[in-house]
């Protein structure tokens, strides 16, 4: 009669086993921290002279479009207004030809921002230059600024929510 030999656990783990099961951990590690991260902090980080916000998350609430109000806004974003922010987002010119602008709209993606409807305000920061002119970026754009939240009302509707005086841009690579 043939009986197994248990080998030790000490012998049956080996460096491929590890470096297997790392390879295969990691990125879902990472995406639950990341998602934890978005949890827990809600999307703001204090980075000491300025407050890093997910642009996305700042445009994920509902709002009435021709009736909202500032008490409409959650309050975790009415709390940047007056601040100093840094928000990643790409750029939106609606009228401008040339290399540099004086205002623009930040989205966090143009792509990817409108897909439930049509764009919504919250959706968009209305942008401008502090020190005149600003150079245009194709792609991810990382703008620091002071940050304003202001719900302006014209012709029936609302036309802004967010606004941000830029006195620093740079492209993400």
């Amino acid at each position: 009669m043939d009986t197994a030999v248990k080998v030790p656990l000490s012998q049956r783990i080996n460096f491929r086993i590890i470096v297997f099961l790392l390879a295969i951990l990691a990125p879902i590690g990472y995406v639950v921290y990341i998602y934890v991260d978005a949890v827990v902090s809600g999307g703001i980080h204090n980075r000491g002279d300025y407050v890093e916000a997910d642009l996305k998350a700042m445009s994920l609430f509902p709002f009435d479009q021709t009736n909202g109000t500032i008490n409409d806004v959650p309050k975790q974003w009415r709390a940047l207004d007056g601040k100093r922010v840094q928000v990643v987002g790409e750029m939106y010119v609606r009228n401008s030809a040339g290399g540099e602008i004086r205002n623009f709209e930040l989205v966090y993606s143009i792509a990817k921002c409108c897909f439930s409807g049509p764009p919504q305000i919250q959706h968009f920061v209305q942008a401008r230059g502090t020190n005149g002119a600003l150079p245009y970026y194709d792609g991810l754009v990382k703008c620091t600024g002071t940050f304003h939240v202001n719900v302006k009302q014209s012709e029936g509707r609302i036309t802004q929510v967010y606004a941000m005086d830029i006195d620093r841009i740079d492209p993400v690579r």
